[in-house]
């Protein structure tokens, strides 16, 4: 499972490379659009996951930090957060 959050990450950092070299450098005519509606996309998910898990992460000991990674990685950073503790059930 850390190989596959690792090849995530380092795929969708190699993404968001490429995105940015499009702006600086656009590519070819119906490429270019592609990749800057992709990242858009990307970047509304990714978006949508921090607001989805903004609660959980209020209690983290770096919560602005979580946010950006979440915002850079999505899923691949939340997938590394460890779950909070349920509370013990008392049977009486």
């Amino acid at each position: 499972m850390k190989v596959f959050c690792g090849l995530g990450r380092l795929l969708t950092l190699v993404f968001c490379c490429v995105v940015l070299a499009n702006q600086l450098v656009p590519f070819v005519h119906p490429l270019h659009l592609l990749v800057n509606l992709a990242g858009v996309l990307l970047l509304a998910i990714h978006l949508l996951e921090v607001l989805l898990c903004n609660a959980s992460l209020k209690g983290r000991p770096h919560p602005w930090r979580d946010r950006g990674r979440v915002l850079l990685f999505g899923v691949f950073h939340l997938q590394t957060i460890p779950a909070p503790a349920a509370p013990e059930a008392s049977h009486a």
